[in-house]
């Protein structure tokens, strides 16, 4: 934590940002004194934005955490400030630079939740998270454009309907996005019970499309 430049959320369903909570109480047993930028999605009458989701967390009054409160409210004496930034704009946007560590972000379709894809660029190589999306726009075509990495949710299978499909890009989507960005290496990452199993049918899918290696977060931990 005290190393930490910036924290990125894709969006707020529980399994994206459900131990936010835990690593900001981490930072106490370290010496961090610099602040720590947030940035995440808007928010509608469905989730909440990044800036209301911090307070909610760490407000002086109602937050749920407000043992905790020095180190977001403004005036309280805490090592550090938890700083929130909300993100808009369905074209990629540049948020935050610090040496040559460059993040860029853009809105992306994840049916009613706001969301959002990211681009990671340092020491001359740029990662992209697809996060949690359909697919849908040409805004991750653009984030993604030349990309080293496309790292890609493949939560749902070929054939998805409702709304899994309409939270989910399958397999062709991913696989074209891959091949309009040019991207030169795709992992495949938030497998699910749904796609476990299919892997030789994503293949098959993916490769029609996009002829560029291609890995799932498994064989890179495997090759780490």
């Amino acid at each position: 934590m005290s190393q930490l430049d910036v924290i990125l959320f894709s969006h707020f369903h529980i399994d994206h940002s459900g131990d936010f909570a835990a690593l900001i109480m981490s930072s106490w047993f370290e010496d961090r004194k610099r602040p720590l930028a947030i940035y995440g999605p808007q928010g509608n009458g469905f989730m909440p934005s990044t800036t209301e989701f911090v307070s909610d967390l760490f407000g002086a009054k109602q937050g749920a955490y407000r043992y905790l409160s020095e180190l977001f409210v403004p005036g309280e004496q805490g090592s550090y400030k938890l700083q929130p930034h909300v993100v808009v704009g369905s074209t990629p946007v540049a948020v935050f630079r610090s040496g040559d560590l460059a993040v860029s972000a853009v809105r992306v379709v994840h049916a009613a939740v706001p969301a959002l894809a990211w681009r990671v660029e340092a020491g001359g190589k740029a990662i992209v998270f697809s996060g949690d999306t359909n697919g849908e726009g040409e805004g991750l075509v653009r984030l993604a454009k030349n990309a080293d990495l496309f790292i890609a949710h493949n939560a749902v299978p070929e054939g998805a309907t409702g709304v899994e499909r309409s939270l989910h890009m399958p397999p062709s989507v991913i696989g074209q996005i891959a091949k309009d960005a040019n991207v030169k290496r795709l992992v495949l990452s938030h497998r699910m019970l749904r796609t476990l199993g299919k892997e030789d049918q994503t293949q098959a899918e993916i490769k029609k499309r996009y002829l560029g290696p291609v890995l799932s977060q498994t064989t890179l931990t495997a090759l780490a």
